[in-house]
C-alpha cells in the first residue's frame, strides 16, 4: 500500500530533524510530509537545510489545519493510508507499522496508537490523564464505543476516511472530534499499543492555563458534533 506519514510541525527547530531521521531510519520505505505550520523559529530553516519534504504554510492555521493539509496532499496524491504523527519527538517512529497493520488487514478505517493499554513509556501529566478519561466517558455515553486513548495523536486513516478527514476536519485541539467524527459516519476504530515519549523540545499548544478551556471546548464540540450527524453504517 502506497503510504504517507503527516508530521504537523510548529517551532519545532530542535527536534524535527530528529524525527525525521528516525522515521527514515525505521520506515524507509515509506514517504512522509512535514506540515510547517507558519513557524516563527528556524523550522523552516531545518527544513530546507536539510532537504526535507515540507509544505510551509503561509498563516498559522494550528494543529487541525496543519493535519487536514496533510491529508488534502495524500488525496491529492493517491495516498491508500495516511498516518499522522508529532513533529515533537514523542510518539516513536518504530510502531507505525504496528498503526498500519489492522488497516492492511482491512479491519479498520482509524487506528490510534495508544500509550494507556501496556502503560508503558510516558504517560502524560496527572491532569491530563484526568481529562482523557473524561474524554473517554464523554464519547462511550454518546456513541456507545470505547477509545482509552481519545487526545493521541498518533494514529493512521484509510483512503477512505483519509479523504473524508480531508474535507471536514475539527481546526482546534481536533483529536477527540475527528473520533466521533468516524463513528458517527460508520468508519472502523480500533486502538493498538505503543510506547510514548516525553517531548523533545519545545511548548505544547495545550498549556496548564488552556487546560479548563480546552476541556470546556472539546466536550461542546463532541457534543454538538454527535448531535449533528446522524450515525452511519458502512
Amino acid at each position: 500500500m502506497k503510504v504517507l506519514v503527516i508530521v504537523p510541525a510548529h517551532n519545532e527547530d530542535k527536534s524535527i530533524l530528529r524525527v525525521i531521521n528516525k522515521l527514515i531510519v525505521d520506515c524507509p520505505t515509506i514517504d512522509y510530509i512535514v506540515i510547517n505550520d507558519c513557524s516563527s523559529d528556524e523550522t523552516e530553516k531545518v527544513l530546507n537545510n536539510n532537504n526535507i519534504n515540507h509544505i510551509t504554510l503561509p498563516v498559522n492555521l494550528g494543529i487541525g489545519g496543519a493535519i487536514q493539509t496533510g491529508y488534502k496532499y495524500a488525496v491529492a496524491n493517491g495516498y491508500d493510508v495516511a498516518v499522522q504523527i508529532d513533529g515533537d519527538g514523542q510518539h516513536d517512529t518504530k510502531y507505525i507499522l504496528d498503526v498500519l497493520k489492522p488497516i492492511e488487514e482491512g479491519k479498520a478505517d482509524l487506528v490510534i496508537g495508544s500509550r494507556f493499554i501496556t502503560k508503558e513509556g510516558f504517560q502524560s501529566s496527572k491532569m491530563r490523564r484526568t481529562g482523557i478519561r473524561f474524554l473517554k466517558v464523554l464519547i462511550r455515553l454518546l456513541c456507545g464505543i470505547k477509545i482509552n486513548d481519545t487526545t493521541s495523536g498518533f494514529r493512521a486513516t484509510s483512503k477512505e476516511l483519509t479523504k473524508y478527514y480531508s474535507l471536514h476536519y475539527a481546526q482546534d485541539f481536533p483529536e477527540p472530534e475527528a473520533i466521533v467524527a468516524a463513528i458517527v459516519n460508520g468508519f472502523t476504530i480500533l486502538e493498538v499499543p505503543v510506547v510514548m515519549f516525553e517531548r523533545m523540545d519545545g511548548k505544547s499548544s495545550i498549556r496548564a492555563s488552556k487546560s479548563l478551556y480546552y476541556m470546556i471546548k472539546v466536550s461542546l464540540a463532541i457534543c454538538l458534533c454527535r448531535m449533528s450527524l446522524k450515525r452511519k453504517k458502512r
